[in-house]
């Protein structure tokens, strides 16, 4: 929901310091591999009830996802740079919910199950668009620096690391948090489903509200940014 909103800035703040990466020598993938590193160990953490260690890591790997994105912009982005960035994320993205699942089973199994549903709808809505998306060529214009058509809703990157500060703040919280996270994803979700269903009917038909802008490329045109990060 905040993302397109978000990402000039994030961009921006970024800069000087991927720059300095990148004379250095530095490649946008060795950023990538190293920050899901960082955030597979903050979900190890978090297994052992260590949630502060665990948060710091969090915003570790979420700084290299910044800086990934910007060194790729930098130096040329790649297909197994997007390829790995969004692989990669989403199974940053699960992993938190596993380890607040093993740091209390008794109280945060079910919750995290149901987290985990919920991000199955999200990220399987998402990528399935954005597979139907590039068949036809389309691009969001919110999102001219994606390489894919990134499809927004209520249940964002912004908002799910913002659900892991929270997690990680108020961990007795985990599982009220789970849930009212898990509605909104569901409506995300049914959001996607009901855009999808308009925007790729055979015929033209009736826009919903909110439905993605179709902005097909020209021939000739290129998409500059083909990289997925930041």
């Amino acid at each position: 929901m905040f993302d397109s909103r978000l990402q000039p800035i994030v961009r921006r703040a970024l800069a000087p310091a991927a720059a300095r990466l990148a004379k250095a020598g530095v490649k946008a993938d060795e950023v990538t591999l190293a920050g899901f590193a960082l955030g597979a160990l903050g979900a190890f953490a978090l297994g052992f009830g260590a949630y502060r260690t665990a948060l710091a890591l969090i915003a570790l790997n979420r700084l290299a996802d910044g800086l990934d994105g910007a060194l790729a912009r930098g130096l040329g982005p790649t297909d197994r740079g997007a390829f790995l960035d969004i692989a990669l994320d989403f199974f940053f993205y699960a992993l938190i919910p596993l380890g607040f699942a093993f740091a209390d089973p008794e109280r945060n199994a079910l919750a995290a199950a149901t987290l985990l549903f919920a991000f199955v709808g999200t990220g399987s809505s998402f990528l399935a668009f954005a597979a139907v998306a590039a068949e036809r060529g389309l691009t969001a214009p919110e999102y001219p620096h994606k390489g894919i058509y990134y499809l927004g809703g209520l249940t964002e990157g912004a908002e799910t690391i913002a659900l892991f500060v929270a997690m990680c703040l108020w961990p007795a919280a985990f599982p009220v948090l789970a849930y009212a996270f898990s509605a909104l994803c569901l409506v995300t979700t049914l959001m996607r489903w009901s855009w999808g269903w308009f925007v790729f009917a055979p015929q033209d038909g009736a826009r919903p509200s909110g439905a993605p802008v179709e902005t097909p490329l020209r021939i000739g045109e290129t998409n500059e940014a083909v990289d997925l990060r930041a």
